[in-house]
């Protein structure tokens, strides 16, 4: 079941720094006025999705190298400015956010977030192997002001702005479908950024292509490295190397992708009778034993203990 939602309230900064530091992965904030700081932070988890609304006064948030260098869970965390300004720095880029802008940022890389007056935001934060683009290609939008009035950021702003004012519904029966909801969205919202960017090549075009095509065949046990390399008409010594670039193997990423589609089965209401072989099944596993290894190497439970802790 989601967690619940958890309210802390900080009359000076020392609170609101252990409260981001519970809330967050490990952090180093500092104010330039800290016995004036006031802070509110609300956040639940659900589903391995984090969502916190802070509010707050003027401070700077540091990821530090050291901190990026240790993580273990590398995970993504888009931000809606909700109230004031914030200037975002990573990757060698730096973008000012205001009321109504959308940004990502990485946590296995150092970012400086830097609130110059009293703010409000939202922050989703998320294991990077939640999506289903490549960290690689996500890496081409950190630190990149996301407009929220045109596009896809017009409908996914008013959502995420929903959301944190009713924050307290992901504590409900419907909290997991909400958040499933919010990652399709922020995926959708990454893919039309990337696809009008100047800065992609051919061989992200063509990643894209091989993607869509993996994302609409996972449930086929016919899907091989092959037949994606046919359907393409690249060899397959040119498919491994497309995803060698990204960090993974073409089966590592087909493998990943069908067991997220079967965690996120598996924690849906609509199909708590379904039995876990058909749901694995379903997804292209066809040895049930196989799935229930793979499934607990990657969630650290077996299907069946998963389900019944959701």
């Amino acid at each position: 079941m989601p967690s619940r939602l958890a309210t802390h309230v900080t009359p000076t900064f020392e609170a609101y720094r252990a409260a981001v530091a519970d809330a967050f992965l490990p952090l180093r904030l500092s104010s330039s006025s800290p016995e004036s700081f006031r802070g509110v932070l609300r956040a639940v988890t659900v589903d391995d999705v984090h969502v916190s609304d802070l509010q707050g006064g003027r401070h700077v948030v540091e990821r530090t190298p050291q901190q990026a260098a240790h993580d273990d869970h590398p995970s993504f965390k888009v931000s809606l400015m909700l109230a004031g300004t914030g200037l975002l720095v990573q990757d060698g880029r730096e973008t000012v956010l205001r009321p109504g802008d959308l940004a990502v940022y990485d946590t296995r890389r150092p970012y400086t977030l830097e609130f110059g007056q009293e703010f409000r935001s939202l922050v989703v934060m998320f294991p990077q192997s939640r999506l289903e683009l490549p960290a690689g290609m996500v890496e081409q939008l950190t630190a990149v002001r996301l407009g929220g009035n045109a596009g896809v950021g017009a409908i996914v702003t008013p959502f995420l702005t929903h959301l944190c004012d009713h924050i307290e519904q992901l504590e409900q029966a419907s909290g997991t479908r909400l958040a499933h909801s919010t990652l399709d969205l922020v995926s959708t919202l990454f893919s039309a950024e990337l696809g009008r960017s100047a800065r992609r090549d051919p061989h992200d075009e063509l990643l894209e292509r091989i993607r869509t095509h993996i994302e609409e065949r996972l449930g086929s046990p016919d899907l091989t490295p092959a037949s994606i390399a046919a359907a393409h008409f690249i060899s397959t010594r040119h498919l491994h190397a497309l995803f060698h670039d990204t960090g993974s193997t073409v089966s590592t990423w087909i493998r990943r992708r069908r067991l997220e589609h079967c965690r996120r089965d598996l924690t849906s209401a609509r199909l708590a009778d379904a039995p876990v072989s058909a749901i694995a099944a379903r997804w292209g596993f066809v040895d049930a034993a196989h799935f229930s290894r793979a499934f607990k190497a990657e969630y650290g439970a077996s299907p069946r203990e998963y389900r019944a802790t959701r």
